[in-house]
């Protein structure tokens, strides 16, 4: 019998030479010929995606039963790597947390031990693809369903089965072919075989339409219940796998050569003040030191290009330092990592917030809360290592650069910007809506314990908990049913994987949420909202059906 296509400890695959792209021609007329171009359109985006690298993230929460929530996080797995398919899939790891000896890591392929079950990161990976080694009318059943929408783009629906001995580690369940071209854009199963020794767990897994014709692997929701492994124990879970940095680098290179500089005549300015002051000098220094950092995790894919939600972050700002009258020079920007635990930092006078820290927060409060205690560290003066101002120290192997924290703070460095981000929050804006803050930052704090992989600090610090606020308008959500302590990851911000832009989502508010539904620093599906290359909204809204109804 064949061996697994997706095998659990080592993956080795090959495959048929890249093949060409086929000719335009007229659209296929029949089903057996729509079948056709889609196989070979399948087989040769296998082969495609080979001169890539994307980043991979993976998170899972374990679930326990509860008897209000119906299941709840108990805890929790991250991994971070770059995409290796040269020699099959595999992962090259950016973080700290895969070798394990003994203990559980993370995968979406599982393996079974004496000591329980181990999870794989590359068997996550592994499910961007379908069959990368016979995906073919020998050894599948094509059956047609139907035609639907996803998004504005039109699909063909097909159910997909494994022929009779076909061997294990097939693909079984259903695919979403676009009608135009007749790429494969959505499927949703499971690979056959596993047990005993090894698993495989249920998927649903999504591409998006990048450049004309060039469909690539986006996210992947997986999720198993009551899954019985060493006769007495069960294993439930939720995954989110995200793949960004397609393009990395060569959108902003392209855009860089691509502007029209025009040349001020010189000037004579002798008798201007054009020389620095050591204070000025040294602040020049640090920020140097500033911009060399931030490029180097732009370049590697963990921090996004400037772009809409920076500025969104920047008006927090500006209405913090307009009220409390500060004049910081040089100016605090914002800046956001890819990445989706939550964490926040500063660099110099850049504050720095996650992804994932910010599709969690309920409210502008909320975040004018982590904000102003970013703030407070840039008001005191706090500098970072200007060390990194000579750039040759920034000229490290992707992997390295978690070993390298470019925030640390003392701990009394941390009381007193808590104590400067209270008195700002006092004067700002935001000074009647303390209590909602302080519900957010109490929900994190309390859920430390149960997902410590999402909050947790790995490029910079954790998100602190300013005590002040406790006793500011406390608020008690159990008065209010639909008062939100916090959304579902992917409740905010959407990500384009092929230019590694973010932007806020935007949703219609929706009408009651039910207790169950608010799942708050919860994983959720992913409900991309799909559209063709060219179109207005050409970068993925992933946000699920509980993130819609976060919104307010």
């Amino acid at each position: 019998m064949r061996k697994a296509a997706t095998a659990i400890l080592i993956l080795i695959l090959s495959g048929p030479a890249t093949m060409a792209a086929p000719k335009p021609a007229d659209q296929p007329g029949t089903i057996d010929a729509i079948i056709d171009r889609v196989i070979t359109n399948e087989n040769r985006a296998n082969q495609q995606i080979k001169q890539y690298s994307p980043l991979v993230e993976t998170y899972i929460q374990n679930l326990k039963p509860n008897k209000d929530l119906g299941y709840a996080p108990a805890g929790d797995k991250y991994f971070l790597g770059r995409a290796d398919f040269s020699k099959g899939v595999s992962l090259v790891p950016l973080t700290d947390n895969t070798s394990n000896k003994g203990k559980k890591i993370i995968g979406s392929i599982g393996d079974f031990f004496s000591f329980g079950m181990k999870f794989l990161p590359g068997g996550f990976l592994q499910m961007i693809f379908i069959d990368m080694n016979g995906f073919d009318k020998q050894h599948y059943r094509f059956d047609y369903v139907r035609r639907e929408f996803l998004g504005e783009v039109r699909c063909l629906v097909f159910d997909v089965t494994p022929q009779e001995k076909s061997g294990t580690g097939r693909f079984l369940g259903r695919i979403w072919v676009e009608d135009q071209d007749f790429n494969i854009v959505h499927f949703n199963g499971r690979y056959t075989g596993g047990g005993h020794s090894s698993y495989y767990f249920h998927f649903d897994s999504w591409r998006t339409n990048v450049q004309p014709g060039l469909w690539v692997p986006s996210f992947v929701y997986s999720e198993e219940r009551d899954l019985r492994y060493a006769l007495t124990k069960k294993l439930d879970f939720k995954g989110q796998t995200r793949l960004w940095g397609y393009n990395l680098g060569h959108a902003a290179q392209e855009q860089e050569l691509g502007k029209i500089f025009v040349e001020a005549p010189v000037q004579d300015d002798t008798n201007t003040a054009n020389d620095l002051s050591p204070v000025q000098a040294q602040r020049a220094w640090d920020h140097q030191a500033e911009e060399n950092v931030a490029d180097h995790l732009e370049r590697i894919g963990l921090m996004a290009p400037r772009g809409e939600v920076d500025k969104i972050l920047e008006a927090v700002v500006n209405n913090l330092e307009v009220t409390n009258s500060l004049d910081i020079n040089p100016a605090v920007r914002c800046r956001v990592l890819m990445t989706t635990t939550l964490e926040s930092f500063t660099l110099g006078h850049t504050i720095v917030l996650s992804r994932g820290l910010i599709d969690v927060l309920p409210d502008e409060a909320s975040l004018a809360a982590v904000i102003a205690h970013e703030l407070g560290h840039i008001a005191l003066g706090h500098r970072m290592d200007s060390n990194y101002a000579f750039f040759d120290r920034l000229l490290l192997e992707d992997q390295n650069t978690f070993r390298h924290f470019y925030s640390v703070h003392t701990p009394a460095e941390e009381q007193a910007a808590s104590a400067k981000g209270l008195q700002f929050l006092s004067n700002s804006p935001y000074k009647d809506q303390l209590g909602n803050a302080s519900l957010f930052l109490g929900a994190l704090q309390s859920r430390q314990k149960e997902i410590p992989n999402l909050i947790s600090a790995h490029l910079g610090d954790l998100v602190r908990v300013i005590a002040g606020l406790k006793t500011a308008a406390p608020v008690d959500a159990r008065q209010n049913p639909q008062m939100l302590a916090a959304l579902p990851l992917g409740g905010r911000v959407k990500l384009d994987p092929w230019f590694d832009k973010l932007d806020m989502i935007k949703t219609k508010p929706i009408g009651t949420v039910a207790e169950r539904e608010k799942m708050q620093f919860e994983i959720t599906p992913f409900m991309p909202y799909l559209t063709r290359f060219g179109t207005e909204a050409a970068a993925p809204i992933a946000i699920s059906s509980a993130g819609r109804q976060n919104q307010k």
